[in-house]
């Protein structure tokens, strides 16, 4: 029967893989570029320009532009954690996230003439590429004007900052002026891209400078509000000389001071909410999407080196103040998440702690005995409950708009503790609250069910989530993040394997199995799925560890070649479903297809490097890394044989729970691959106790009460099955 469950197994993962090749494959275009259309572009940047900076009076033409075209919040994140004026425009270059080395976020430099005074070069820009080609990112400025140079077409820049944007890799535009009102007539339609810097609202904040202390003097909001104006005016002069016909995009390209946030994105198409396949979100977009959706524009290839995807029209009647009041609430959002969320892990684990040394104290005493102690077992699982309630209610959190509130950061913790009251409430209302494993397996299908859900409807939950991501962050938009895989990981496993817990007591054991690994196989597919989680590193997590469940619940023993087969399969998966990724259109790819180009291109390893050093360095000191991994290896022998280990409480859960070990080495698994494949690193693992350990702490209080019940009484909690046979894990 074991081995028929493995078969079962095999093929299921065969046919995930190519189902995953075969639909991708089916939008396969035969042309990897955007139709030639021969259009032309006029790239308006505003450095620092926000949503609320925008209003019916004092930005007039900004606000009809709201009205008339398409909108969106504009993630500008760099390399940093915030963006210059300069290290925007150098990522509109190259379409990828480009820096300025040593930057103390000054105004761009004014160009030297070249050209015979009609053009320009940046200055130092043989630095800024070499620099740039050096990190991790590999960022080509200069891509954008060389492949409008290599079409036939010419470059423009007006103002400084106008240069580093739509300079080729020499540097140099072919056309420039220094303002707008010195731009002449037909200069406006004689080049196919435009990049012009209207810099009022950046520059307000850079002369503002800063005090004794080194600390910026803050800008008014009556100068912040005159400075767009002035922006707002000089916004209306370029779209008065601008020819029509001409794609105008509008982009707060930086931020202003050391705060990130959210800014402007605009175009004038048809009425509604950006949307880009990099985000998959209406109303957000990135930095790096400018590029793309300029070489669209222009009908232009979209070299490999750009990683953005086209702006394009999500239709939408609403109201120019409803657009402004929809997109402020974005960065209102990630304000406050970026704000709050490092205390809120510190609470989170603090809490935890302490409710393990509170359980410790519980446990280690009397407490006078009888209804008493009962008292306080049932307390402390209660208290486990709650805390393992947490994570998935920072995420249904999400509900409710608290970003609306007065007070965003209150009313957000508000929300989180009444989703928290919810979850616990509903672990415990039904007649699986007597059951040593009950409460733990509604609780981690709950949180398996919430998120696999969000990420089958559009991951909104994540976005702005203490445990999800944040568009400030720009780390990724939509699928499952690395803190959300490692709770949906977690969560999943423990929810395959207490489902099989009746079938494997009842002596079905091919059964229990087939269970385990059909639950872990629908896991895998929306972990993985370019459409749904899009997760690299959770697949090649997720793989092993499915197997490594069935396996001991199908009492098969492990082996290190048998758990090297297991992760090789979740490679293959992964490189398949990458593949068939890869076959869509370049602009409607994702990560996946993408890093399957790299790998076949030879520019795989600079990726990987930069995810290894991540890991390596998630806790500040790479040895400091690698003991944790060695420390969570030796986790497998305290959770194979806890009495070994003096670990009595887990083992008598052990007796109560016939899939409790097999759930947690599976587990166990799960957080350690998935620890070393993402960036991550120490957070995987972190964050998967922060689940597992709350809900193995209640089960393991309910079997001691149910020790209590049978020495007090002589008899067993019928309520309960009886006790499983104590044995060993098939491991070795």
């Amino acid at each position: 029967m074991a081995q028929r469950v493995a078969k079962i197994a095999a093929v299921l993962v065969a046919l995930f893989a190519l189902f995953s090749t075969l639909s991708t494959a089916a939008f396969a275009g035969t042309a990897r570029h955007t139709s030639a259309g021969g259009g032309r572009v006029v790239l308006i940047g505003v450095p620092g320009l926000l949503w609320s900076d925008i209003t019916q009076k004092g930005t007039p033409t900004l606000w009809r532009l709201t009205a008339q075209g398409s909108a969106a919040s504009l993630s500008v994140r760099t390399t940093t954690v915030t963006t210059c004026s300069i290290e925007g425009w150098l990522t509109v270059s190259a379409g990828q996230r480009a820096r300025l080395a040593h930057s103390n976020c000054a105004l761009p430099p004014a160009p030297t003439t070249v050209t015979g005074g009609t053009g320009a070069a940046a200055p130092g820009w043989a630095a800024i590429k070499k620099d740039n080609a050096q990190t991790t990112y590999e960022a080509q400025v200069g891509l954008l004007g060389d492949a409008v140079h290599k079409a036939n077409g010419c470059t423009m820049a007006v103002g400084p900052g106008g240069v580093f944007g739509a300079a080729d890799g020499q540097g140099r535009v072919d056309r420039y002026a220094p303002s707008i009102d010195q731009v002449p007539a037909g200069d406006w339609s004689r080049c196919a891209f435009t990049a012009v810097d209207i810099d009022d609202v950046f520059r307000a904040f850079i002369t503002a400078g800063a005090d004794a202390n080194g600390t910026q003097v803050p800008v008014t909001l009556k100068q912040r509000a005159t400075a767009a104006a002035q922006a707002d005016h000089r916004v209306a002069e370029v779209l008065a000389a601008t020819p029509a016909g001409t794609t105008v995009l509008v982009a707060g390209l930086s931020d202003s001071t050391s705060t990130p946030h959210l800014h402007v994105a605009l175009q004038n198409s048809a009425a509604g909410y950006l949307i880009a396949n990099s985000t998959r979100r209406s109303g957000l977009v990135t930095l790096t999407d400018v590029t793309s959706t300029a070489l669209n524009a222009l009908g232009l290839a979209q070299p490999r080196k750009a990683i953005g995807s086209a702006w394009r029209t999500d239709a939408s009647s609403a109201s120019p103040q409803t657009k402004v009041r929809i997109l402020n609430d974005e960065d209102v959002a990630a304000q406050a998440i970026s704000r709050m969320g490092g205390v809120f892990f510190i609470a989170l684990f603090a809490g935890q702690l302490l409710l393990y040394g509170i359980a410790a104290v519980a446990l280690r005493r009397r407490w006078g005995g009888g209804e008493s102690r009962r008292r306080i077992l049932a307390g402390t699982r209660v208290v486990a409950l709650i805390g393992a309630a947490a994570p998935v209610a920072t995420f249904l959190a999400n509900l409710i708009p608290w970003w609306r509130s007065t007070h965003p950061a209150p009313a957000l913790l508000g929300c989180a503790l009444l989703a928290i009251v919810v979850v616990t409430a509903l672990t415990l209302a039904g007649p699986w609250r007597r059951s040593i494993i009950g409460p733990g397996l509604v609780l981690a299908g709950l949180t398996a069910s919430v998120l696999g859900l969000d990420v089958l409807t559009g991951s909104n939950l994540q976005l702005n989530a203490f445990m999800g991501y944040s568009p400030l962050v720009a780390g990724r938009f939509y699928g499952f993040g690395n803190m959300a895989f490692a709770i949906f990981a977690t969560a999943a496993i423990l929810c395959a394997a207490w489902l099989a817990e009746r079938p494997l007591r009842t002596g079905r054991r091919g059964l229990a199995a087939a269970v385990a690994v059909t639950v872990g196989f629908a896991a895998i597919a929306i972990d993985g799925w370019p459409g749904w989680g899009a997760d690299f590193g959770g697949v090649l997590a997720l793989v092993p560890g499915t197997a490594v469940l069935g396996m001991v619940i199908a009492g098969k023993r492990l082996s290190p070649v048998r758990l090297g087969l297991f992760c090789l399969t979740g490679v293959a998966v992964m490189l398949a479903v990458s593949f068939g990724d890869s076959l869509r259109p370049t602009t409607q790819e994702t990560h996946l297809g993408r890093f399957w180009d790299q790998l076949v291109s030879g520019q795989a390893f600079g990726v990987v490097a930069r995810k290894a050093g991540a890991m390596l360095h998630s806790l500040s000191y790479w040895p400091f890394t690698v003991i944790a991994i060695g420390s969570l290896c030796f986790l497998y022998f305290v959770l194979a044989r806890p009495l070994d280990w003096r670990a009595a409480l887990l083992d008598r859960a052990y007796t109560y729970s016939s899939t409790l070990r097999p759930a947690l080495l599976s587990a166990l698994t799960v957080a350690i691959i998935g620890m070393v494949m993402n960036d991550s690193g120490v957070v995987i693992p972190a964050l998967a106790f922060s689940l597992a350990v709350p809900l193995v702490l209640a089960a393991s209080v309910r079997a001691l009460d149910m020790d209590d019940t049978i020495t007090e009484n002589g008899v067993e909690d019928t309520s309960t099955p009886a006790p499983a046979e104590p044995r060993s894990a098939p491991t070795g």
